[in-house]
Order: structure tokens, then sequence, then C-alpha cells
């Protein structure tokens, strides 16, 4: 399995970094819709597109508009967007609202199934947990045969969050670092990120395979955003996210 990062950072693009976008091409899924989804036509392999927002932040989803150009570059013969119903529905008012973006990509708009999961082309099961997010905010898991992996942006992770469980075990999590330990623990709660050692910390006791940080804060050091060092002596098998650097897991 292999995913490829369209966008790592939050907030706002920089120097390096597009906003939230992740491309499982086999799967033909992408996790997020922020500004790197411009990328999207020259990395998908499926004739068929699921998107899965986190929320509706427009970091999150302003890639959204995007849509047009992706599609008239490759065309798709499906593309479904995914999300919480009242947030899918927030994104077709105000987003698409016409002083703002006057054309809207002829996409399927579906709300995440309350239980159960969502079935990717390649057979992959994808579930969801709530986070805790202003605005809130929801992780995913893809679970194939023998391969897994769990996505986890805009949340403050620390002891005791309750979607420890719903990580447990996967080949590959992807979590959001947006600030580093030099950022206050109270600021980190207030806008609702993590820093990096309580995310390390996180990966450590839900046994995961590897950890790569995403989300990492725009105005931070583009070399190193979080201090990897830090995380890998809490858990070792910790890497960045790179925009583009292709993830096999």
């Amino acid at each position: 399995m292999r995913i490829v990062p369209l966008g790592t950072t939050g907030y706002h693009a920089n120097e390096i970094r597009h906003t939230a976008c992740y491309l499982l091409p086999e799967s033909g899924a992408v996790l997020d819709a922020g500004s790197g989804l411009f990328r999207l036509a020259k990395h998908a392999t499926t004739d068929e597109l699921d998107i899965f927002l986190s929320h509706a932040h427009l970091d999150h989803v302003l890639g959204l508009t995007y849509l047009l150009e992706t599609m008239y570059e490759r065309p798709l013969r499906r593309v479904t967007i995914h999300g919480d119903a009242a947030k899918l529905a927030s994104i077709r008012e105000h987003l698409f609202q016409p002083d703002l973006f006057p054309i809207l990509p002829n996409v399927e708009w579906r709300p995440l199934p309350p239980t159960g999961s969502v079935t990717l082309v390649d057979g992959g099961k994808l579930t969801h947990f709530p986070l805790v997010h202003p605005g809130g905010s929801v992780g995913f898991r893809i679970d194939w045969p023998g391969k897994s992996l769990a996505y986890v942006t805009d949340t403050t992770a620390g002891p005791g969050v309750t979607y420890v469980e719903k990580i447990r075990g996967v080949d590959l999590l992807l979590h959001e670092c947006n600030f580093d330990d030099a950022a206050a623990a109270e600021f980190a709660m207030k806008t609702g990120h993590s820093r990096t050692s309580e995310v390390a910390a996180l990966a450590k006791a839900a046994g995961v395979g590897r950890l790569v940080l995403i989300h990492l804060a725009p105005h931070l050091s583009i070399v190193d955003p979080v201090g990897l060092d830090v995380a890998r002596s809490i858990f070792p098998a910790t890497e960045l996210g790179e925009d583009l650097k292709e993830i096999e897991f």
C-alpha cells in the first residue's frame, strides 16, 4: 500500500507545503481536500474517487473548488464527497455560494454512516471516530487484509484521549503535530491542536507500527518544524510528512 501526501501543513500553505490532502492511489481515496488537491490529477490512478473530509475548516476543504480543473484534466466516472452531514451542508451553502464560487462540481455528497464502514474501490474498509476540535472533527481508520492506517488531524493529543483504541495497532498512523513542545499546552488545547511529545506518547501507547507527523505549522522551521528528535526519543519509528514524498506501508 502507498499514500501520496499532496499537502502536509495546516492553516495556510508555505514555500514547501500545501494544506491537508492525502491520496491513496490504489484505493481511489483522498483524506481531506486542502490546497494540495490541485496536484490530484497527476497522481490519481482510478476513475472513481472518494474524498473523505475530517471537518469543514477552510484549510481542509478549499481544494474542493479545484475539482473543476482536476476533472477536466483527468475525467472521472464518479466523485463522492463524504463527511458529517451538517459539515457537507455548510460547504455547499458557503464555499460554493455563487458570489464566492458559482460552479458546483459534478459530485455526489454523501454523509458518513453513523455506524459501520465505507468500502473503498480496492476493498478497504474505512471507519470514522469523533475527535475534540473547535467546530468538531473526525478521524479515519482504514483496514485491508494485513494492512491498516489511521488518519488523525485537528485534535489535541494527550493522556486519556478517547480515540486511542480506535487507532490501536495500525501499521501507519498519520497524526497532526501542529506545535512543537515550546508551545503552551493551554494554547494547543484552545486551538484544538497537538504538540510533539504528546503525539509520540500516544503512538507508543496505541502500539502503532509507524508514526508520520502531519499538519505541521506553516510558520515554524521548514526543515524540522516540530522537533523530530524529541518525537523519536519517545517513539523511534517517527518521521515527518513531506509533500509528494510517497509513504509505503
